[in-house]
């Protein structure tokens, strides 16, 4: 039987009560908990701010701690309870819900609305109905404020929910779980194949100073910048022709300036500092680079290739001017002295880190690609099951 079919005639013909929130549990809202309070051990803690950043559906350990003494002033959450955040910047955020299922008491602060269920609901099957589009729905409708956004603790108490026989909440789970835990290891093994990715790299990328003379970046590519063209985006013509700037394609036009492979390397912007994304990439085919990009030529794919992995994996900071404003002018980039492995060497590590690299970091092939199938796959099933008919009043 497929899961579809399965899922159907574990839904088939079912009564569904729908209740608010209220009816079904008690609702606590938090106080308190600064993250000053916080300590290296001691008493649980889960901050409401950590529940959109840090944990996942649920959890029987806690990142943080705080005194007996500050925990006796702040609101307990028992194994089972669930924690609701009340507050953001951004309403997706509110009303995000994590279920404690740890041994030892916890404590939650302000900002956060311990959800205390009957024996009517399971915590963790409210906790996946909040990542539903009818729960976004029904927050909005009670959602306050403009910059910070808040739905109080009562107005969360209004909100309906679909209350299937404890049976069938319980099977949801499982299969919900299911899906969260493979895609929880396909991102500790993405985790682990970015470290052990940036291991080898740095490992085949070393050089010992000796005898050989290093060559600068200067001596080994082509500069072309003195071609590139900025066009300000209300002159740009649409097109299919990447338009790229310093961290990437920035548009698609209709002309071009370049034809071939090249190597682009930022030249200003915070992310020479932050390195979130790659400040060196290859680009190939018919392009236009605006004045943000150095671009280089080189003889050969390896070389070219080389140059990218390196650059991407060396601190550049001594080559870089301007606190406010980081910029890798051309004068400092020429000067980056590249390590002087021979062709050969040169040849067989790029085929080793591009082997390394499709697996970690390429959308289209490996674990990235995987872990977004089964996101999709989770969130149809999640949206199958949850979808719950209800009585016209």
């Amino acid at each position: 039987m497929s899961h579809s079919n399965f899922m159907e005639k574990l839904l088939e013909g079912l009564e569904v009560e729908w209740k608010t929130l209220g009816e079904v549990g008690e609702l606590v809202r938090g106080n308190g908990l600064p993250k000053k309070d916080f300590t290296e051990t001691g008493i649980p803690a889960i901050h409401y701010g950590q529940i959109y950043t840090y944990y996942g559906v649920s959890t029987i350990a806690t990142k943080s701690f705080v005194s007996p003494e500050v925990a006796k002033k702040l609101k307990k959450v028992d194994t089972g309870d669930v924690i609701i955040t009340n507050t953001s910047e951004n309403l997706e955020d509110v009303g995000k819900a994590l279920v404690y299922f740890g041994k030892q008491p916890a404590v939650t602060g302000g900002h956060a609305t311990i959800f205390k269920p009957s024996d009517v609901i399971l915590g963790k099957y409210f906790v996946y109905f909040t990542q539903t589009d009818i729960f976004a729905k029904s927050k909005r409708k009670y959602a306050k404020g403009t910059k910070v956004i808040d739905v109080s603790a009562n107005d969360m108490a209004k909100i309906q929910i679909p209350i299937p026989p404890l049976n069938i909440q319980k099977e949801i789970v499982r299969i919900l779980d299911a899906f969260t835990e493979l895609t929880a290891e396909l991102t500790a093994e993405l985790t682990a194949r970015k470290k052990q990715y940036n291991y080898y790299r740095d490992q085949l990328l070393t050089f010992e100073e000796g005898e050989v003379e290093w060559k600068t970046l200067g001596e080994v590519a082509e500069n072309l910048d003195s071609m590139r063209k900025p066009i300000t985006s209300g002159l740009r013509e649409s097109g299919e022709i990447p338009y790229y700037g310093a961290s990437g394609t920035v548009d698609y036009v209709k002309d071009y300036i370049f034809d071939g492979d090249f190597l682009l390397v930022s030249e200003d912007g915070a992310n020479l500092t932050a390195r979130k994304t790659p400040i060196a990439f290859s680009i190939s085919g018919k392009s236009w680079v605006n004045n943000h990009a150095h671009i280089l030529k080189f003889n050969t794919y390896a070389e070219r290739r080389f140059v990218e992995f390196y650059l991407n994996s060396i601190d550049l900071t001594p080559y870089i001017s301007g606190a406010a404003q980081p910029k890798l002018n051309q004068k400092n980039l020429n000067s980056i002295k590249i390590p002087p492995f021979s062709p050969i060497e040169q040849a067989r590590i790029v085929s080793i880190l591009d082997k390394f690299d499709a697996l970690t970091n390429s959308i289209s092939e490996g674990l990235p690609r995987e872990i977004e199938l089964r996101q999709k796959q989770y969130e149809y099933y999640r949206d199958l099951l949850l979808s719950f008919p209800k009585a016209e009043a």
